[in-house]
């Protein structure tokens, strides 16, 4: 099921990407349809980590999210060998599709397709994708339910 939800979600972001990329330049950026000004469309091509930072390094830009999203999905590999856990597995497996996804590009493309920002003070200069969406839900999502696991562990071992 996980691989699924993997393979999903990773294909919506690619496909989104893959339309925005197909656009003629004057199209962007403009506001995306019933959503009332609050969502802005562009085509933006990230070289480097988040704000551009160590474009100038493409090895890096490659080699460390590779070895991250490796991590992930070793940790996610264990977890699934478990029972329980689902809101952790759901998290990481959420992670992964949004780090799939910008990998793709990074080694396909050699830059990061991003394609919204949000009108909100403070974001609205920030363009994202839905992979890093996936990669920060997915995140909290996962830092919650260990969050509540460790809890429940902390009063189970209380009352004995």
């Amino acid at each position: 099921m996980y691989e699924w939800i993997v393979g999903g979600l990773a294909a919506l972001d690619l496909g989104i990407k893959k339309e925005i990329e197909r656009q003629e330049d004057g199209f962007f950026p403009r506001d995306l349809p019933l959503a009332k000004g609050r969502v802005r469309l562009h085509r933006s091509h990230n070289y480097g980590f988040p704000f551009g930072v160590m474009q100038e390094d493409p090895r890096v830009v490659k080699g460390l999210p590779a070895l991250t999203a490796s991590a992930v999905f070793g940790a996610l590999g264990m977890l699934l060998l478990r029972k329980g856990s689902a809101g952790q597995k759901l998290g990481l497996s959420i992670v992964l599709a949004g780090a799939a996804s910008n990998l793709y590009d990074r080694f396909k493309r050699g830059y990061v397709v991003d394609y919204f920002s949000i009108r909100v003070k403070g974001l609205e200069k920030v363009i994202f994708n839905l992979g890093d969406m996936f990669v920060f839900f997915g995140s909290l999502l996962f830092v919650i339910c260990e969050a509540a696991r460790s809890v429940r562990e902390h009063r189970t071992q209380k009352k004995l």
